[in-house]
């Protein structure tokens, strides 16, 4: 007879994301006190940041979530993104068999260095994906120097 028994199986991502909930617990960021009213947290989305010449750029996982959804603030050197994805209801004759799609209120915030030009941050959501362009400040920019 085949027994069945539920194992808790940690992978290096669940890990990860359950130490920075308990950095974010201790180290909250420096605009966590001003939106004491916002809710908590539930996941975080994916993210991958590209460092160019001229500027950063950020690509966020956003699928099922609207733009009217999603807020996008600047404040200090921080870039906070924010938002809130809907649950799926099932029919009252369905049950969920197992989900692994995340859902609820999200938030990340990610501190910038000094030198980004935050006047001309620009936003797009395309096909599930929100990609933040963070350019650079003229003197932050490699140039070359002449040799004489």
């Amino acid at each position: 007879m085949t027994r069945l028994t539920r194992t808790r199986n940690r992978n290096l991502n669940g890990l990860q994301n359950e130490i920075d909930r308990v950095f974010d617990r201790f180290f909250p960021s420096s605009d966590e006190s001003e939106e004491n009213t916002s809710p908590q947290a539930v996941w975080r989305p994916r993210m991958d940041l590209i460092e160019t010449e001229d500027a950063y750029r950020l690509h966020l996982d956003m699928p099922g979530i609207n733009t009217d959804d999603l807020t996008i603030s600047y404040k200090d050197n921080e870039l906070i993104v924010s938002g809130e994805r809907e649950s799926s209801c099932t029919d009252e004759n369905e049950e969920f068999v197992r989900v692994e799609r995340s859902f609820g209120h999200f938030r990340r915030a990610f501190t910038l260095p000094q030198t980004v030009d935050a006047d001309n941050i620009e936003a797009a959501h395309d096909n599930g994906v929100l990609t933040i362009r963070v350019p650079k400040t003229e003197a932050a920019r490699p140039r070359q120097i002449e040799i004489r």
